[in-house]
């Protein structure tokens, strides 16, 4: 080992050294993993949320139980500066002298920090899904995400673990407080959300901003900790500090958001933004991890729903719905009776269990077709009534690394009546098992993997597998009963292609909220609530909408070409051991992991 590699690999086992064993232990001890350790654990204090969500504010890091991210000017500075010269660390290693898959390692770690330095170097936005143009949306916004983290994902067990939890309730409102000026320094640039986005962002505060006896940082707190024995204090204590400082810090936020919707216009897409043309391509590559351009993107949607349309048309006939259009005829499907849950808290509830019943079936099947299935348990909830004005329609939360917390699927029930049962069961299987859950269960679980690798994505590769894992829920079986479950199989891989189409068509063709939404209306029957739903998504995620049919492309074309090349000796699992052994790769970077399978086979 070389000075340099000595000093890497020293520097790093400090790091490493505060991380829980089963985090630590599983890939091999290398200088580049150390080198990997200590970016996750710099990036664990720069991010106490992040660290809790994975399971990781223990040991050394159990200081950041009782902390939130600091979202000062002064932060966001020192993030960018991180980003930097964690590239220059990255690109001070050798390559040639790396194994191939450490050099797929290095590779996805250096995409990662070029995409997150490419979007960084715009002087505006947020995050969500991906890089946003706006600090605070439907989507973005600690007024939104610390609620349902505290309540989700802060253990309450101990009175240490109720101490830290009152400590993070008053970050919480200095939290809101940075991103109330964000939204004035953004607005100074001329970055402020369209008219529509403020107002679903103003009805979701004010059902936030509520008296103490009604809020869920509070109601949380106090349920929890009178569960544990630990008293009445804790209620007492956090209903002080909401009304002293979470309450008037959400107020603050809401005169910004009024003061802003009084000025908004109503255009849709960041093409409207002093750098939106710029912005785009940005959000586009970091959110797909491919280079298509946005008139690319636009044309590969129209021409993959036009043949997604061509085989739904098809199934449609076969279940004897001829009559009208691909949208008429799904639109009509929409309304039957027999496929409607009861627009109430009991008939959401009969759908959530369905969606849970349906996650046990399917688990039960996932051996034929996998070697390893991951060893975390999985279940389906309802979007808190709070967020589901502009909460997506469905939407995925990975288990903690260490499975004391189990993987979660959100569905958005707001109205029963956008989530007929025909369409419940496709998604469970994407945002679920063999989807999501799936994938990402595999890649914490995977003991060749650092933990930078676990514990970070790309989303063209996340959402085209769990697409694909749509297409295979029905190629092993989970519609042979179910010929209209099949139906929303199709009708959903149609509204990934429009996706495409509405992305683009918004930020790069200037089309209004109400050009997109009628595109989902009329070529798939939505209802108008989720198509409006999903096209807001797209304003406030540039890009992101795309990744789901170019993935899933990439995807299908590997396991095509494996089984042109292989014919009878081609097998299943051991393509999805390629495809998912490395871990969550960019798109470039998985077609040559497959097209290397393809060669050798």
């Amino acid at each position: 080992m070389n000075r340099r590699s000595f000093l890497m690999a020293s520097t790093a086992s400090v790091a490493a050294s505060a991380l829980p064993s089963f985090a630590r232990a599983a890939a091999p001890a290398t200088p580049l993993n150390a080198l990997f350790d200590s970016l996750v654990q710099e990036q664990l204090r720069r991010s106490p949320e992040f660290a809790t969500n994975l399971g990781l504010d223990t040991g050394a890091n159990a200081d950041l139980r009782a902390k939130l991210s600091d979202q000062s000017p002064a932060a966001l500075a020192a993030d960018k500066a991180a980003t930097q010269a964690d590239l220059k660390r990255l690109g001070a290693v050798d390559m040639a002298a790396l194994t191939p898959a450490e050099r797929i390692d290095l590779e996805c770690v250096l995409y990662a920090k070029r995409s997150a330095a490419a979007v960084q170097a715009f002087d505006f936005g947020g995050s969500s899904y991906g890089p946003s143009p706006y600090v605070v949306s439907q989507l973005s916004g600690a007024y939104q995400s610390v609620p349902d983290f505290l309540d989700t994902k802060h253990k309450v067990e101990t009175k240490g673990d109720a101490d830290a939890y009152l400590q993070r309730l008053t970050a919480f409102a200095t939290q809101i407080d940075q991103q109330t000026d964000r939204m004035r320094h953004d607005a100074g640039l001329g970055v402020v959300p369209p008219d529509f986005i403020l107002d679903l962002a103003l009805t979701q505060l004010e059902k936030t901003a509520v008296p103490a006896d009604q809020a869920l940082v509070v109601t949380s707190l106090a349920r929890r900790a009178a569960a544990k024995g630990l008293g009445d204090g804790y209620a007492r204590d956090a209903s002080s500090i909401y009304t002293a400082r979470v309450l008037p810090a959400l107020q603050r936020q809401i005169a910004v958001a009024r003061e802003q919707r009084a000025h908004a216009t109503h255009d849709a897409g960041v093409w409207k933004l002093p750098q939106g043309a710029a912005f785009y391509p940005v959000a586009l590559q970091a959110t797909t991890t491919t280079r298509f351009s946005p008139d690319e993107v636009h044309k590969f949607g129209l021409d993959q729903a036009a043949m997604i349309g061509a085989r739904l048309d098809a199934e449609l006939k076969k279940q004897g719905f001829s009559k009208g259009s691909v949208g008429a005829r799904m639109a009509a499907l929409y309304k039957d009776p027999s496929q409607l849950y009861p627009n109430t808290d009991a008939g959401k509830m009969q759908a959530i269990a369905y969606c849970n019943a349906r996650l046990d079936a399917i688990r039960q099947r996932l051996p034929s077709v996998f070697t390893r299935v991951p060893p975390y348990s999985f279940e389906v909830r309802r979007v808190p009534a709070a967020t589901e004005a502009g909460a997506a329609a469905a939407f995925s939360q990975s288990p903690a690394i260490d499975g004391s917390r189990p993987g979660l699927v959100y569905f958005n029930l707001k109205d029963s009546g956008d989530w007929p049962k025909f369409c419940l069961a496709t998604t469970v299987y994407h945002e679920g098992l063999p989807g999501h859950q799936e994938e990402g269960g595999l890649a914490l679980s995977n003991t060749r993997l650092p933990l930078i690798r676990k514990v970070s994505g790309f989303s063209g590769y996340a959402e085209g597998w769990a697409l694909y894992a749509e297409q295979l829920a029905d190629e092993i079986g989970m519609y042979d009963d179910d010929p209209l479950g099949r139906l929303g199989y199709l009708k959903f891989m149609l509204f990934r292609a429009n996706r495409c189409v509405v992305d683009t068509g918004i930020h790069h063709l200037r089309w209004s909220r109400e050009q997109g939404i009628q595109r989902f209306i009329e070529q798939e029957g939505e209802t108008p609530g989720f198509a409006a739903r999903e096209v807001e998504r797209y304003c406030v995620n540039p890009g992101q909408a795309a990744s789901y049919k170019l993935g899933h492309s990439v995807f299908v074309g590997i396991r095509e070409k494996a089984k042109v090349k292989m014919g009878a000796r081609f097998d299943l699992k051991a393509y999805h051991d390629t495809v998912l052994g490395s871990g969550r790769v960019p798109l470039d970077v998985l077609q040559r992991i497959g097209d290397d399978w393809v060669a050798r086979a």
